[in-house]
């Protein structure tokens, strides 16, 4: 009988390319003294241009420092195996890219006077989503409707009753995102059964 061999398996791409590639942002950043960051991976209003295209995605990839950085990859090296199995790599790369884009615009409307960076809008769509793998027809999942609340409902408190600098609609923006995710794809899995 032959021992298996151990080796470590790039296991879900899309959440580990994502994870290195922030790692990487950051520190060109650092070594640019953020200009790198604030170039490409903070979104803002300014005048349409290469850049400003870049930004509208490549925010979610920038970070301030390790802690805020160590912050979102936590629970996204968490949760994203979870998701890039159930959904698969080509669908959650996909949520991801229109999460991110989704925040660029309400960032740009409704904040125009400041900069939104980092992961986190992605981090709770990931978290609504998960709570949503067994959103079937007909019913919705109690841990969802709890995960909600507790995590939406505390954005939407924080959004009005605190004043940090942190971007709580953009929290808000990207579990509403995981939730219509969640919808989508389990009324995609129903028609699908439908056509078996």
């Amino acid at each position: 009988m032959e021992k298996a061999k151990f080796r470590i398996k790039y296991n879900a791409p899309v959440t580990l390319t994502f994870a290195f590639i922030c790692l990487l942002v950051l520190g060109l950043g650092n070594l640019s003294g953020n200009n790198i960051t604030r170039t490409f991976f903070e979104v803002y209003r300014s005048k349409m241009s290469f850049t400003w295209f870049i930004r509208l995605f490549g925010h979610s990839l920038g970070h301030i420092n390790f802690d805020h950085l160590f912050g979102n990859m936590t629970v996204f090296l968490l949760l994203g195996p979870i998701l890039e199995e159930k959904y698969g790599s080509k669908n959650l790369l996909e949520m991801i890219l229109i999460c991110s884009f989704v925040e660029s615009i309400v960032q740009m409307t409704f904040f125009s006077h400041t900069a939104l960076l980092g992961a986190s809008g992605v981090v709770f769509m990931m978290i609504i989503l998960a709570s949503a793998v067994n959103l079937k027809d007909g019913g919705i999942p109690l841990t969802m409707i709890l995960v909600i609340i507790i995590y939406l409902g505390k954005e939407v408190w924080a959004q009005f009753a605190t004043h940090d600098n942190i971007s709580h609609l953009t929290h808000i923006v990207g579990g509403v995102c995981g939730a219509c995710f969640g919808f989508f794809y389990a009324k995609e899995a129903k028609r699908l059964e439908k056509g078996a």
